[in-house]
């Protein structure tokens, strides 16, 4: 096993254990994740996981970001 993969399981088992760490401290009041922030992590995910093509890895992950800054834009526009 390669440095890289070696970097990526790191990566996706750091990610599920921030995800459940979410899921079971979850509060009532909290709001739900919108669409784009779920499409977002989905992206960036896939990218990790896809970490052999460089190509299609890095292009998933700038795409989960991409769409992460318009959440962070339109949220912040409905808030005021």
């Amino acid at each position: 096993m390669g440095a890289s993969q070696i970097y990526i399981l790191v990566s996706v088992v750091t990610l599920f254990v921030i995800a459940l760490l979410f899921f079971l401290n979850r509060k009532k009041k909290q709001k739900r994740l919108s669409n784009l922030t779920v499409s977002s992590f989905i992206f960036v995910i896939s990218g990790l996981i896809f970490g052999e093509n460089r190509l299609i890895s890095y292009g998933l992950i700038g795409t989960g970001l991409v769409i992460a800054v318009m959440d962070i834009i339109l949220n912040k526009r409905k808030k005021k």
